[in-house]
């Protein structure tokens, strides 16, 4: 069972957020919360596998809280859901070390398996919010490409295949079902590749493949 806690300013958002996981029979809501304030003592007392964040809320807000959050309770991963899917919104979170963010018009079913795929430890950005994080980092200098094309030189082929799909915003699933393998062997050359361009999450791995001209 997924743990999982709600956070956002607006009542009405909870009750639907609620509604639709409990739609979902692996799921848990555990609690609520109005504010970053009141999304760090959720985290402090519940301690649940998923946090759905807000970003806009009163007092502290949810880019603010996700730092003390994942303090509070490192095993927890913050998902950001949001109305505004805003380049600078989705660098902080990103600093901030949220596992995934996504706009408020996201599928009930995206929603819930992005909420699965951040509680097995992957981290989620949806294509549209990528690009608008690669935006943020501007224009792709000379060197910056000589640097990532290097650095890809060390992959095999199916590695460099895995991660033109990381770039792109898929799963691990979605990996396994576009190469038709098993999800196993898809975190296998996840693992594999992040270890060879020594990056940290799979958001640098996708900057990596940008920068090098992977993604096209």
């Amino acid at each position: 069972m997924i743990t999982v806690g709600i956070v956002d300013d607006e009542a009405l958002v909870r009750y639907g957020l609620r509604g639709i996981l409990q739609t979902a029979p692996d799921l848990t809501v555990l609690g609520e919360a109005a504010d970053g304030g009141g999304a760090v003592l959720l985290a402090e007392q519940h301690r649940p596998d998923v946090l759905l964040m807000d970003v806009q809320m009163p007092g502290v807000d949810g880019l603010s809280a996700t730092e003390s959050v994942l303090r509070a309770s490192p095993g927890t991963a913050v998902l950001i859901l949001t109305t505004f899917a805003l380049g600078e919104y989705v660098y902080r979170a990103v600093r901030s070390g949220a596992a995934g963010f996504l706009v408020k018009d996201t599928a009930p079913a995206d929603l819930l398996a992005a909420i699965r795929v951040v509680a097995s430890g992957e981290a989620i950005l949806s294509p549209r919010v990528t690009r608008l994080l690669f935006t943020r980092f501007g224009e792709i200098g000379a060197g910056k490409a000589d640097r990532a094309r290097e650095l890809l030189s060390a992959l095999s082929g199916r590695e460099l295949e895995v991660l033109a799909l990381v770039g792109q915003g898929n799963s691990n699933a979605e990996i396994a079902a576009a190469l038709n393998v098993t999800e196993s062997t898809v975190k296998a050359h996840v693992s594999r590749l992040m270890a060879k361009l020594s990056c940290a999450n799979r958001v640098q791995a996708a900057m990596l493949a940008r920068d090098a001209g992977l993604l096209g």
